[in-house]
Parts: structure tokens; C-alpha cells; sequence
């Protein structure tokens, strides 16, 4: 990428475009483009096609999207179907149509059917049934891969579609209903410490198996994508294959084990119940990333060490009562 160029980062108040605006200025990018949803609603598809009429981004990431737990999904999948839907279809249109050459759409491995062999290949997409808690959400995140592909199949474009593994890191939502498993167990076991509270209430069997990856190690992912010639990346544009391509870490543990880490990291010395009445979601979700690792790609940041970074954000955000 030219280091001049001028880059639209969708959604660069989130957990992912914020880290990827970090590591892009870290890289000698300064060119950015950043809007608030204040200032561009991208489910408006008039405001957003206007925006790329008028600034010419060169590249695209496309980090905006509406998210959540299971709780978030279950109650809510109309919203997260719509906002989505058109989010992808309003950006990625209005990139093709002002002649951005390379974008980068941020799916879900949540895309992956439920059941399906572990670890989990690119090749695997649509070969089962989704978990009905979050299917809503995926079919959105599916849809947006296929008009990718349908564009650089049909135009010529390089639209890449990268499948995150469960994400934590900086500016993470901490909302115990709302966010996902990282971060509201954080809350929790911060919570139960202070009150001197004898239990953590965890949701599900804490048997579920899940791979979690640091926010900033995935932004620094999707740029040596952007910075890697095409002939490298040919698997990812051709006739038979969705421009799709996995990053995690290739590592996983039970919801237990995470539990337990974090309850050391933070300082909680009590007990922890699983509620078997909740919801435990996929059983197993550990994708393949040897696509990455044969293009030269790993992750940096240890698990522990994440957790760590996670909670000091927390707490900085705590004492700025904005959790």
C-alpha cells in the first residue's frame, strides 16, 4: 500500500477498525479517512455513496458492523440482519462504483456451519446447518462475502473477505448482557472481587471449546494482506473459491479454563458456577489458519498477556465511568 494513499476505515471506533487505525498510523499511514455514525450512517445508502463520490478513498476496511453476544442475537436478530445487510451492501457497492481497487470486509467464523469438522477450513462454508442462535448474523456476514466475490469475479476487483476468530483487546464492550464471552467475564470476576461476592455465575456448561485472538494482532493481519501482492494471494481470486481467507491463532480452550485464567489475572479467589440453563452455542469453534501461516502471517499476542492489556483498558475506562 502507498504510504499516501487514502484509506477509509469503516467503523474505526470499534474493537477492530480502532485497531486498525493504531496499527495503520504505527505503519506510516496517515492518510485516513474516519467518519462517526453521527457524521455517515452507512445503512444510508444515498449519505454513504456521496461520502466515497466525494473523498476517493483508495482502500477500504470495512470494520463497521452491528455485534453482540448470544443474549444480543437471540433477542435482537431482525436488527442484526437489516443494519448489516445494508452496512455491506451500501459500502462495498460505493467502493466498486468510485473505483477502490482493494477492500477488506471483516466477516465472523460465526459464518461456519455448526457442527462442522474442527479445525475449521475456508472450504467448510455453507457445507451445514449454522447455530440458530447467531444465524441471523451470519447469513448477513455470508451475503456480504458473496458480493465481494461477485464483484472481483465479474469486475475484476480485489475484494478480500477475512474471517476473525473471537476477538478481545482495546475498546472492547464490557455490557454484561451485550458483549461477548471475553470481556463480560472480565466485568464479572472484577465485579465479584470488589463486592467480595462468594460466586461467578458463568453462562452454559463451560465445555464449549473457543480460540480467542487480540484485536490489534487482527488489524495487523489485514494490512499485510493489503501489503501483499496479488500473485501471492492468488487462491483468493479465482472461479471456484470466495475471496475468503481465516485468522486466529490456531490454539484453543474450554469456556471453563477461560474462566479460570481470567479469575487468576484479575485477583478473584471465589468460586465459580456454571449455569446449565443457559445457552452454551457452537460446541467447538477452532478455524484452520494455515493459509496465514503459509503466507508468512502469525499472531503475536499470548492469550494471558491479552487478558491482561484487556483489563487495564477496562479499568482505565471504569475510572472514566464509560464501561
Amino acid at each position: 500500500m502507498d504510504k499516501n494513499a487514502r484509506i477509509f476505515v469503516a467503523g474505526h471506533r470499534g474493537l477492530v477498525g480502532s485497531a486498525l487505525v493504531r496499527q495503520l498510523r504505527k505503519q506510516g499511514y496517515e492518510k485516513l479517512l474516519l467518519q462517526t455514525h453521527d457524521e455517515l450512517d452507512l445503512t444510508n445508502s444515498e449519505a454513504t455513496h456521496s461520502f466515497f463520490k466525494k473523498n476517493k478513498p483508495d482502500y477500504v476496511f470495512l470494520a463497521a458492523a452491528k455485534v453482540g453476544g448470544i443474549l444480543a442475537n437471540k433477542n435482537y436478530p431482525a436488527d442484526f440482519i437489516e443494519q448489516n445487510l445494508a452496512i455491506q451492501q451500501n459500502v462495498i457497492t460505493a467502493a466498486y462504483k468510485n473505483g477502490v481497487a482493494k477492500l477488506l470486509f471483516l466477516g465472523s467464523s460465526c459464518i461456519y456451519p455448526r457442527d462442522c469438522h474442527q479445525p475449521i477450513r475456508e472450504s467448510y462454508l455453507l457445507t451445514g446447518a449454522l447455530e440458530p442462535t447467531n444465524r441471523a448474523y451470519a447469513l448477513a456476514k455470508i451475503a456480504g462475502i458473496e458480493l465481494c466475490w461477485a464483484l472481483n469475479r465479474q469486475h475484476g476487483t480485489q475484494y478480500i473477505s477475512v474471517m476473525p476468530t473471537n476477538l478481545y483487546g482495546l475498546g472492547d464492550n464490557y455490557h454484561l448482557e451485550n458483549s461477548h464471552v471475553l470481556p463480560a467475564l472480565i466485568r464479572k470476576m472484577h465485579e465479584a472481587k470488589i463486592k467480595n461476592n462468594p460466586e461467578v455465575v458463568v453462562w452454559g456448561t463451560g465445555t464449549p471449546l473457543r480460540e480467542f485472538l487480540f484485536s490489534d494482532d487482527l488489524a495487523d493481519a489485514c494490512i499485510f494482506l493489503f501489503q501483499e501482492p496479488k500473485e501471492r494471494l492468488a487462491h483468493l481470486f479465482n472461479e471456484n473459491e470466495p475471496p475468503l481467507i481465516n485468522i486466529g491463532c490456531g490454539e484453543d480452550l474450554s469456556i471453563k479454563d477461560l474462566s479460570i485464567l481470567i479469575a487468576k489475572i484479575i485477583g478473584f479467589s471465589g468460586d465459580l458456577k456454571f449455569d446449565v440453563r443457559k445457552p452454551d452455542g457452537t460446541p467447538r469453534k477452532l478455524l484452520d489458519v494455515s493459509k496465514m501461516e503459509n503466507l508468512g502471517w502469525r499472531y503475536q499476542t499470548p492469550l494471558s498477556q491479552g487478558i491482561k492489556i484487556a483489563y487495564q483498558d477496562f479499568m482505565e475506562k471504569l475510572s472514566k465511568e464509560i464501561v
